[in-house]
């Protein structure tokens, strides 16, 4: 493989001195760049994109063309391991993924086995190795996974949710089904991220989407638990480095010291968390990723700016800052303002690194 040539995102993950702060997006490949609805459109269906290596590989080096980033992601969905264990996802236009076969009895649950990752999701890891020959080094490529909360919100709601009324309802009625569910998500996690890392992901990134829709004490029962099981289960060193591993619970910043002692690298945060206080909390325990609300990407080029300048300048000086949304950049942002994001991020974070 070839030499990294730009570590500042790796290093920061650890905490160690940088030039600047590194800065990326989630869904930095997405449907707001019209490279990528080009691609799209040319593969028919989210799902044949999503498992077309060499597509999968062009939409996530286009933002990288664009803007100087400081990571790549390997371009896929969360929901691939349900699929990958016989769901069929499909997606809808307008309302996003939906299962065919959904998730809501012991039977159901008995029957599901952790995939051959290098069989139904080899694709994946096909489009790892593509992706790291084509980066050639330039910057590295984060792999990634949802967590088994969030993967059993969909695959027993059939879908997207509000309320979360069927996963909630058997938490609460049958919660040895809900272990049963989320432990053998928890095992096809570890193995699904552990093959993305053997075929080259030089950091992971762990998302718990609906984490925060979970009370306090069921937030640490049925999410982090597993969660922590799987970062205790994940290989942390390839190519004589360490492999950071990001875990980022939207909505949950109430529970930012728990996250910390998962033994993590980082906890990424939604834009409802101050920086700030954040930083204070974690101590030297775990670097911070985040965290501007996407929406400031709507407003003028000079306010997406100062919004930056103001979250690099409370978080400080020092390393252990990666610079990302609180949460997905949305479809219809002008790209020319993530143009100014990633260029402010660079301009204005270099006087917290002298």
């Amino acid at each position: 493989m070839a030499e990294l040539k730009n570590d500042r995102y790796l290093r920061a993950l650890l905490k160690q001195p940088v030039d600047k702060t590194p800065v990326w997006v989630m869904r930095q490949a997405g449907r707001y760049l019209p490279e990528y609805r080009e691609v799209r459109a040319k593969a028919g269906d989210f799902m044949t994109l999503c498992s077309t290596p060499d597509m999968a590989c062009e939409v996530t080096l286009q933002p990288l063309r664009r803007y100087d980033l400081d990571a790549a992601i390997i371009f896929s969905d969360i929901l691939t391991v349900p699929d990958a264990m016989g769901l069929g996802l499909h997606f809808v236009t307008g309302e996003g993924p939906r299962f065919s076969k959904t998730i809501r009895s012991a039977a159901d649950i008995a029957r599901l086995t952790v995939p051959d990752m290098e069989d139904s999701l080899g694709y994946v890891m096909d489009a790892i190795r593509l992706t790291r020959r084509e980066l050639d080094g330039k910057v590295p490529l984060i792999g990634f996974s949802g967590s088994p909360w969030t993967l059993a919100c969909y695959m027993v709601e059939g879908g997207s949710s509000k309320d979360f009324a069927k996963i909630k309802g058997m938490m609460f009625d049958a919660p040895e089904q809900m272990h049963a569910l989320l432990g053998v998500l928890a095992d096809s996690v570890i193995a699904y991220l552990n093959a993305q890392i053997n075929a080259g992901a030089q950091a992971i990134m762990l998302f718990d989407t609906w984490g925060g829709s979970l009370s306090p004490a069921n937030y640490q029962t049925f999410s982090l638990a597993y969660m922590q099981k799987i970062v205790a289960g994940l290989q942390r060193e390839a190519e004589g480095r360490t492999v950071p591993v990001t875990l980022f619970t939207k909505g949950g910043g109430q529970w930012l010291e728990l996250m910390a002692d998962t033994g993590v690298n980082a906890l990424g945060l939604d834009w409802t968390t101050d920086i700030a206080q954040a930083r204070q909390r974690v101590g030297d325990k775990v670097a911070l990723q985040g965290n501007m609300d996407p929406c400031v990407l709507y407003a003028s080029a000079d306010r997406v700016e100062q919004e930056v300048a103001t979250i690099l300048a409370a978080y400080g000086h020092g390393s252990g800052h990666v610079f990302n949304l609180g949460h997905g950049i949305h479809p219809t942002v002008n790209p020319d303002n993530m143009a100014r994001l990633v260029e402010s991020v660079h301009k204005h974070s270099a006087q917290y690194h002298l």
